[in-house]
């Protein structure tokens, strides 16, 4: 029986349990997108032009992943901003939401405070923290929500509720829909990769053994350009491992000239790209060819494909595969894949004031 197979190896690196939080992902969407729907608005936030999500980390991957899906369609345009200084050009015709798991993340108190002295619409996401006072002091606003995980675990509370405000806001069409099938094909999904689907039988499983020891490089297209941000991150702070993502068409126009040197590197390197049947045609043929390309130089590579009918189910279950690969790397590394030690370190030491600007 290998490591991945022997439920030893769970209880033995795996003691507060994120591999429950990645179980829970599609019950967590199906919630947040009831609160969201339940949450009501400013009639007058449906006046602006632009969105501008505050964040850092976990709490942010959800807007961008909520502008890349929207792209084609919404009538507004949606930035996520992560950084300590306000963009200039935030004024009245501006929704700016602020997203914080903790409600401590400096550099989003930062930028929100900012926010406090500009007529631009806000609007919080938040479990607590100084974030959600502030809210309150200046009667904002604020989606809460109680869960308690390591903020990454949480993206469906930073990702379908922006989906959810948008779409109440008029930008979007309903995707109530889409929900609903995104959730099934999750729960699906779920079921066929799980740590009891031995290996012979679990594709994550496989891929997270021959990412051990490797690289790893994540390639996106379109909609799956964030989702390939996601593994990246998923990969870093759940596998404690190096990884680094890259994004379709631009990878053609100057990492696949790179592949050759140092020649050496190509037996540590792994690649995987994530496919979606949305993205379009010519997208996917340039997936074929770069495979070609990689293979030429002997750098191994993986394809994984979304499941569903829907650009959100697609997205969404590229999500939850890379989340389950993240934590059987994490076993096979023989590591917690909850804390993230070097994160609070480098909080500490901010906080001492040790850094100049």
């Amino acid at each position: 029986m290998t490591k991945l197979d022997a439920s030893q190896s769970y209880e033995k690196y795996d003691p507060q349990g994120m591999l429950d939080h990645i179980h829970n992902i599609p019950e967590l969407c199906r919630q947040a997108w009831q609160m969201a729907m339940s949450f009501e608005l400013p009639p007058e936030y449906s006046r602006v032009y632009k969105v501008v999500v505050l964040g850092m980390g976990g709490s942010a991957i959800g807007g961008d992943m909520v502008s890349s899906l929207i792209s084609d369609e919404a009538r507004i345009h949606i930035i996520v901003h992560r950084d300590y200084n306000l963009p200039a050009f935030v004024n009245e015709k501006t929704l700016v939401i602020a997203s914080s798991y903790s409600g401590m993340t400096e550099e989003t108190l930062s930028s929100f405070n900012q926010a406090l002295t500009t007529d631009s619409k806000k609007l919080v996401i938040t479990t607590g923290g100084r974030l959600k006072e502030l809210a309150q002091e200046h009667n904002i606003p604020i989606f809460s929500f109680d869960y308690k995980s390591q903020p990454r675990a949480a993206l469906p509370f930073s990702l379908l509720p922006i989906l959810c405000f948008i779409q109440k806001l008029g930008f979007i069409d309903d995707k109530s829909t889409d929900v609903s099938e995104m959730v099934e094909s999750l729960e699906q999904l779920s079921q066929k990769i799980s740590e009891t689907v031995p290996i012979k039988q679990n594709r994550a499983k496989q891929i997270a053994q021959a990412l051990h020891g490797k690289l790893a490089v994540i390639y996106g297209a379109g909609i799956t350009a964030k989702v390939a941000y996601r593994w990246k991150t998923q990969l870093n702070e759940n596998s404690k491992a190096w990884a680094f993502d890259e994004v379709f068409p631009e990878l053609n126009h100057n990492t696949v000239v790179g592949y050759r040197f140092p020649p050496q590197l190509a037996s540590k390197m792994a690649v995987v790209m994530l496919q979606s049947s949305q993205l379009p045609p010519q997208l996917l043929r340039r997936y074929q060819i770069t495979s070609q390309l990689l293979n030429k130089t002997g750098i191994g590579y993986h394809l994984v494909d979304g499941m569903g009918k829907s650009k959100l189910a697609q997205m969404m279950s590229l999500v939850l595969f890379g989340d389950y690969v993240s934590f059987y790397l994490a076993i096979l590394n023989k590591i917690d894949p909850t804390p993230v030690e070097a994160i609070d370190f480098l909080k500490r030491e901010l906080g001492k004031g040790q850094f100049q600007s």
